[in-house]
């Protein structure tokens, strides 16, 4: 893990991947929306409605996945000082936030011919709202941060106890009594039609290409900032 805390050796190996994560992100992402959209048959039950799960469920995934991502690089920042730790969790913050509002805005589009309306109440999609919020929470202590280029101990923190909604909206739908449908993909298997399991699942790795490179991105760009505010900073005290 501490092999790449220099930032030198880590950007060696974060400027070829951005590159090809960006690349096959966006070709997976065209090849499994083309066939999702074009080829895949219609829902017996939803129709063509079916269609914006294709970017649905792999937004909402990454909007998970993104605060997973926090809540470790967070516990790894205070645990062990890792270096770039603070720098990775700053990085995935403005992502994770633009996915989760994605999720709710596609969720919102699915739900009005599905439930018959655009908003409800129902517990997966309240707290996938919580988690937009806490998102917006996290940059807002993240950017009041004292720490150059990274986060503070509280936000860190924060980080860390926000994790709690994840496991909440991974079970809403077996805790409560929600129209939202159930998981259709579990570790026992999948209950969905291959003809729409396999576009899904490449565009749920295409978007999460995507997400690894524009926190890459992100992280290269606060890195250079750092960087140059360092710079800036002895040539004022000369």
């Amino acid at each position: 893990m501490h092999a790449y805390a220099n930032p030198t050796r880590f950007l060696s190996l974060a400027r070829p991947l951005t590159l090809w994560f960006l690349i096959l992100g966006l070709a997976l992402i065209t090849i499994g929306s083309a066939y999702g959209l074009f080829y895949a048959p219609a829902d017996r039950l939803m129709g063509d409605s079916v269609r914006i799960l294709y970017i649905h469920v792999p937004t909402v995934w990454l909007a998970m996945g993104g605060w997973t991502a926090i809540a470790i690089a967070s516990i790894v920042q205070i645990a062990w000082r890792h270096p770039l730790a603070a720098v990775a969790a700053r990085a995935v913050a403005v992502p994770g936030a633009l996915f989760t509002a994605l999720g709710l805005i596609t969720g919102s589009i699915w739900a009005r011919p599905t439930w018959g309306t655009w908003w409800v109440w129902d517990g997966r999609v309240t707290s996938v709202l919580v988690l937009f919020f806490l998102y917006l929470a996290y940059i807002a202590l993240a950017f009041a941060s004292s720490e150059k280029g990274g986060v503070s101990r509280v936000t860190a923190i924060f980080g860390i106890v926000g994790a709690i909604n994840i496991p909440i909206i991974n079970r809403s739908v077996v805790w409560w009594n929600s129209l939202h449908q159930p998981a259709s993909i579990t570790v026992g298997g999948s209950s969905i039609d291959s003809a729409f399991l396999w576009p899904l699942l490449v565009n749920v790795i295409g978007f999460s290409l995507l997400f690894g490179a524009i926190v890459l991105m992100r992280m290269r760009g606060i890195l250079a900032e750092t960087k140059v505010e360092a710079r800036l900073k002895r040539m004022a005290a000369e």
